[in-house]
């Protein structure tokens, strides 16, 4: 059984001891291929690394809203050069956060929107964060006409009519740890209707651990677990939803299958 696991940050410090051991437990576990996001300078350095020294490893750069009040010109400019890297596939993650409150909203908002114009210029798809900010988030990536490079929404946290508007826009929804929480019933919903060629999963770690390891460290070997719950949701084989996203992963980033 073939897993990818499109979002994981291997890149950050909570790996520092055991980098590569987390990554042949993915691998023992299936994973044949992982995407590492890095977010700032620090980690889109470290990403990009780890996808060098990793045959099956890819990477994607963008600067996390929240911090979208510490990037500068120079910063943009540099994420722009990356985008020509062979291992970087796409640029994010990227788009609102509205939890913290440390970049204000319309900081968030002309960073999102200059690293939209930038996946339209490099023709990278997008990875999309969005955290209390989804009605945003939604009329954004409408307003710039984000269809033309596509992409995912990172860790899906809508509703069914956002995941439908989503949808319709070409984007793909992928679903990671809270899918398999007992009282996540919103994602589960969501999970059951994404059409078979627009579903991925992730693990986004070393956050959001599925059951039954929630609360503790996440990594990519958990994706399994989040596959598995999927196939539940949808009655089909676990088999054919892990080749299902393994293929519609490799579509989406211009891998080979």
């Amino acid at each position: 059984m073939k897993l990818f696991d499109t979002h994981t940050h291997l890149n950050v410090h909570q790996f520092d001891e055991d980098r590569e051991e987390t990554y042949q437990r993915a691998k023992d576990a299936g994973v044949e291929k992982m995407i590492v996001v890095g977010f700032d300078t620090e980690t889109i350095e470290s990403a990009l690394a780890f996808a060098e020294s990793h045959d099956d490893v890819f990477a994607a750069c963008g600067w996390h809203p929240v911090d979208a009040i510490d990037m500068t010109e120079r910063d943009l400019n540099y994420l722009e050069e990356l985008a020509l890297a062979k291992k970087i596939v796409a640029l994010g993650e990227m788009g609102l956060d509205y939890h913290w409150d440390k970049s204000p909203a319309d900081v968030q908002k002309e960073v999102f929107v200059r690293q939209i114009q930038l996946a339209k210029r490099t023709k990278l798809p997008i990875i999309i964060h969005n955290r209390e900010a989804t009605r945003d988030v939604v009329d954004i990536l409408k307003a710039e006409r984000a269809e033309e490079v596509g992409g995912v929404m990172h860790c899906f946290a809508g509703d069914v009519d956002i995941a439908k508007e989503c949808l319709d826009m070409g984007f793909y929804i992928s679903f990671g740890g809270p899918v398999t929480f007992k009282n996540a019933h919103m994602p589960k919903e969501v999970a059951k209707i994404v059409p078979a060629d627009r579903l991925l999963i992730e693990t986004d770690c070393p956050f959001l651990a599925p059951h039954p390891y929630r609360g503790k460290r996440n990594e990519p070997a958990y994706v399994r677990l989040v596959c598995e719950q999927i196939a539940a949701l949808r009655d089909e084989p676990e088999e054919d939803v892990a080749q299902q996203t393994y293929d519609n992963a490799c579509r989406l980033f211009g891998l080979n299958l």
